[in-house]
This record gives C-alpha cells, structure tokens and sequence, in this order.
C-alpha cells in the first residue's frame, strides 16, 4: 500500500508544475525546490534530535543530568545562526525572483541560456476572457478566436492580456506560467513562453460557482509551422465571433466542447474590458472622460461619477446584479439579531432624553448627508 501511495505522489509530482514545460514555470518550479531543500534543513535535523533525545535521556537508561546547566553559547550560535541564515537565503531569493518573474514585464530569454529576440520576434498577443465557466482566447494579430482550446508557437514570447466578464476567476496553466487574476473591468497581463512541444490542460484557480470544477481548456504548444497551419484552419471555421455571437456566449454553460471562430471583432476585448458589449451602453473611458469634464451633470457638481450618463451601472450581462443589504432600508431586511436596528420614526436618540438607553445603542446608522444637496443647509 505504501509502495502505491508513493508511486501516486511521484505521478503526480511528472505533471505540470514539476514537469514544466515553459521556462517561466520551469524557474518557479526551481524555487519551489530550493526553498524546500532550505527548509528541510532545519525540519530534518529537528525530527532526528527529537528521536535522538527522546532515546537518550530516557528515565533511567543514560544520558547525564546537570541540575545548575542554564546557558550554552555554542548551542545558541547553532540554534539562531542556522534559521537566521535560511531565511536571509530564502528572503533574497523571494526579492529576486518576484522582480524576475513579475508577470508584467517582458522575459528576457525563451529557454535557458537562449536570450529572447525583441527585436526579430515581437511577442503574440492572445487577449483572455474568463466566462461562465468557459474560457474565450482572442488572437488579435491573427483575427481568429478559440473557446476552451489555447494553441501557441514553441520558444516565441506570448503576452496574455486576462479580463472577466462577472465573475473573479484565475488563469492558471501550470505547464506554462504561475496563477494569474481575471478580474471584472480590470485587465491583467502575463507574459510566458512554451519551450517545447506540449499537451496539457489549463483551467480557475478560483472557485466560481456550479460550473468551476469543468472550466478547464486544452493547451497545447506547437512548432511555429504547424501553429500557422492551425490558424489557417481555425479561418476556415463558419463561425464568427460578432457582438450577437459573445452575447449568446457569455450565458452560463458547463463542460463546453472547444469552438473556433474565423474571425473575432477587433474591439470585442476592449469592449469586454470596459463593459460596454451591449449596444447603447458607454464605455468607461467615455464615461471617466466626461466625467472629469463634469458633463452630464449640474455645471457646479464636481463629485466624482457626475458626469456619469444615466443607466450606467456595472450590472452583469445575464441575470439581475444582486443588491446588497446595506442598500436595503431595514423594512425590507426583515427582523434578525445580526441586522441593523430599524430607527424609530422622527425620533433621534439624546435630544429629548438624555439618559435613554438608545444612545448607547452603536448599530443606529445615521448616514451622512451630501454637503451639495440643498437640504443639507437647513438640517
């Protein structure tokens, strides 16, 4: 049984984040190992002591016992130099390489000791959205666009620019790179390469509801010749990616087969990104531009969101946002004890009664009032 255990934790140890395939991943991994060589530096020498004193100075058998022993400057030097050492290793070590493998900044070689070639080859740009539980890659440079299937030259850089549509996931191919947040009207960038030819899997890192467990893609890193043959195949799809087809893409579904698309609209990410896909609807550059021109709004409202255009709201595509409770006045939160006390009808605690018990009550909310409303001058 323990030969099987074993060999499991060995099959598992062959796939993915000790199996690397990029070199990005392949230095990560390299850092897992030597933190956990420095680690087990003091973990194994503490478990063998503990067997050995326990064995030594056993009751009755051994051992000597010195009653007046308080100090020992050699043994101090051995117990506080030792951790102090590996963590100064392990503190330079994380400084180093949180610098080094900053997702942001481009890499600077494709395998090791192969130095990248800016200046040759610019990077691929793939844009991913994270969907309701699927995974759309957009190839802007090619105009194709893949669901749940990711295809990538071998030794070229690739810059990945991740966004969500709703929920908060995490892109996550361990062959390739580290974990790396998609995020609502956010966008995030992560720059990988693939070092030889691969097939694994990709898929959240997050939790995101019912569909999270089968939001997986199929990855796969290729000869630059065979990825242009791919992409010639990927345009010889019927399918198109326009406004109405992500419209219809982004509802919620489960175990989604891979789809390709021919062509993909070019602004579609941006618009993904700023949450404007539906027509109508402004982006939020549009709106942060009219904002700080202060339009929309009365001349003298300078508050930030005042030159927001009425209907904007940052609710999701499918399904009704949720409101919170804080928004909901306290008839409508019902009566439990971890809710806010509903306030008594034109009454204010401490202005008639003084030694009301109320005014020591905290969970009274008064919210404060806009100082630009005119109301607010005669309160």
């Amino acid at each position: 049984m323990a030969l099987v255990s074993l060999a499991g934790l060995l099959a598992a140890c062959d796939r993915a984040v000790m199996n690397p395939a990029g070199d990005v991943a392949r230095q990560q991994r390299d850092i897992i190992l030597i933190s956990t060589g420095l680690m087990l530096l003091i973990i194994v020498p503490v478990m063998i002591l503990t067997a050995v004193f326990a064995w030594r100075y056993r009751k009755g058998k051994g051992g000597t016992y010195d009653p007046e022993f308080d100090h020992s400057t050699s043994l101090e030097l051995v117990i506080w130099s030792a951790p102090l050492l590996i963590i100064i290793i392990l503190g330079a070590l994380t400084w180093s390489s949180t610098h080094l493998l900053d997702p942001f900044r481009p890499i600077n070689r494709v395998a090791t000791g192969q130095e990248a070639r800016a200046e040759v080859e610019r990077p691929l740009r793939v844009q991913v959205v994270s969907l309701d539980w699927k995974w759309l890659f957009i190839y802007p440079e090619q105009g194709i666009a893949t669901v749940n299937e990711l295809v990538l030259p071998v030794d070229r850089q690739v810059r990945f620019d991740i966004t969500s549509t709703n929920m908060m996931n995490t892109f996550y191919a361990p062959t390739m790179a580290g974990m790396i947040y998609a995020m609502p009207g956010m966008q995030s960038t992560l720059h990988a390469v693939l070092s030889r030819p691969v097939e694994d899997i990709g898929y959240s890192g997050s939790y995101s509801g019912s569909g999270f467990a089968d939001m997986r893609f199929f990855l796969r890193g290729v000869p630059a010749q065979q990825f242009n043959g791919w992409v010639a195949n990927v345009k010889a799809s019927p399918r198109q990616l326009n406004l109405p087809t992500y419209m219809k893409l982004v509802e919620p579904s489960e175990k989604v087969a891979p789809m390709r698309f021919a062509t993909a609209q070019p602004d579609l990410f941006r618009r993904i990104v700023e949450r404007c896909v539906e027509p109508g609807k402004p982006c939020m550059s549009d709106v942060m531009r009219r904002d700080m021109g202060h339009g929309g709004g009365r001349p003298h409202d300078v508050r930030p969101g005042a030159g927001m255009p009425p209907g904007r709201n940052s609710a999701p595509l499918h399904g009704e946002k949720p409101e919170g409770a804080i928004f909901k006045s306290p008839q409508e939160k019902g009566t439990s004890p971890h809710f806010t006390k509903p306030a008594t009808p034109n009454a204010a605690p401490g202005q008639t009664n003084p030694g009301d018990p109320a005014n020591r009550n905290m969970t009274y909310d008064l919210r404060p009032r806009d100082p630009l409303d005119p109301r607010a001058a005669t309160a």
